[in-house]
């Protein structure tokens, strides 16, 4: 796993211009990292808070190691040239993307959230581009793609440093479009800060990880941080029948197109026959109609397939396809 983003020499006062900077006008570096274990010569560390509140100690580690500056929330009492930002997570993120040269700008990118459903939704959009004639990247719980070469991983949204190298890997291998499988944790631990998305799918909203995010209410509100890393002309795909994701999209001023079996929506399924190794139904886009056959059945999974659907209209995508 990569510990550090290393690229062209990155201003940080063009990319964080309302920062504040102490010990130097600009830092211009080529190279981050968040653990000081791991720190490199040369390298910017980012002291990012930690529950153990153990950055000092991790802050002298890394400029031991031969880190050169610092971007931290705090002055901290080190020699070394400061970048003073509100969030150290949200600017490692989008230093990550930066040095990676901006992937997810170089390729239409979707991103799924959600309670239930993200990976199968993430693995049926994949075979979705693929069945197309487009190469894809798939970033999902059980595997990362970049286009060629896939490895199983434990994560289902990786690090930041670790998510801009990926989706550098799928723009270097011409990846036409990539697919990101979001968790709540890593909205909000900001990983995905500086990827843009061109669709945000939510697939519904229930009770989890509580333990994590404390409420209910911040759990949602983690969720909702996907719309925020939409391009200038994305789009959102939400569950219909889901009165929960209904919610989460009241103050959106984005285009959404909706998804259901029983609600009015824009895309919508009727089963025609359920069987114990099978269901077809029939999938309904505006006056276009088209048989679908799974060997997964239930309603959980016409959601997602009616999910993966819609985020492939979206991109561009003929229904049969």
């Amino acid at each position: 796993m990569q510990t550090s983003t290393r690229a062209s020499r990155v201003s940080l006062r063009e990319l964080f211009p309302k920062s504040r900077f102490v010990g130097s006008q600009d830092i211009r570096i080529s190279s981050c990292c968040d653990d000081a274990r791991r720190c490199r010569p040369g390298d910017l560390f980012a002291a990012v808070p930690t529950a153990a509140g153990d950055s000092q100690a991790a802050i002298e580690e890394a400029i031991r190691r031969g880190a050169t500056a610092i971007l931290a929330e705090q002055l901290q009492p080190v020699n070394v040239p400061h970048c003073l930002v509100p969030d150290t997570r949200e600017a490692f993120g989008r230093l990550c993307q930066r040095l990676a040269g901006d992937p997810s700008g170089k390729m239409r990118t979707v991103g799924i959230t959600g309670t239930n459903g993200k990976t199968t939704t993430a693995w049926l959009l994949n075979s979705i581009f693929r069945a197309a004639g487009q190469r894809s990247g798939l970033l999902s719980s059980i595997v990362h793609s970049d286009g060629f070469e896939r490895v199983a991983t434990s994560h289902t949204t990786p690090p930041a440093r670790e998510l801009a190298s990926w989706l550098a890997r799928m723009a270097e291998n011409d990846c036409n479009t990539s697919v990101i499988e979001v968790s709540s944790r890593a909205l909000a631990e900001r990983r995905t800060a500086g990827v843009e998305f061109d669709v945000a799918v939510l697939t519904n909203l229930r009770r989890d990880h509580l333990n994590y995010h404390g409420s209910i209410f911040n759990y949602r509100r983690a969720k909702s941080r996907l719309f925020e890393h939409l391009k200038p002309d994305g789009a959102v795909v939400v569950n219909a029948d889901d009165s929960a994701s209904r919610f989460a999209l009241q103050r959106l001023d984005r285009p959404v197109l909706t998804v259901g079996l029983h609600t009015p929506a824009e895309l919508t399924a009727t089963i025609v026959e359920r069987h114990a190794c099978e269901q077809t139904f029939l999938l309904s886009a505006g006056d276009e109609t088209a048989a679908v056959q799974t060997r997964m059945i239930g309603d959980h999974h016409v959601y997602n397939c009616l999910c993966a659907a819609a985020a492939g209209l979206l991109m561009g995508l003929p229904l049969t396809a």
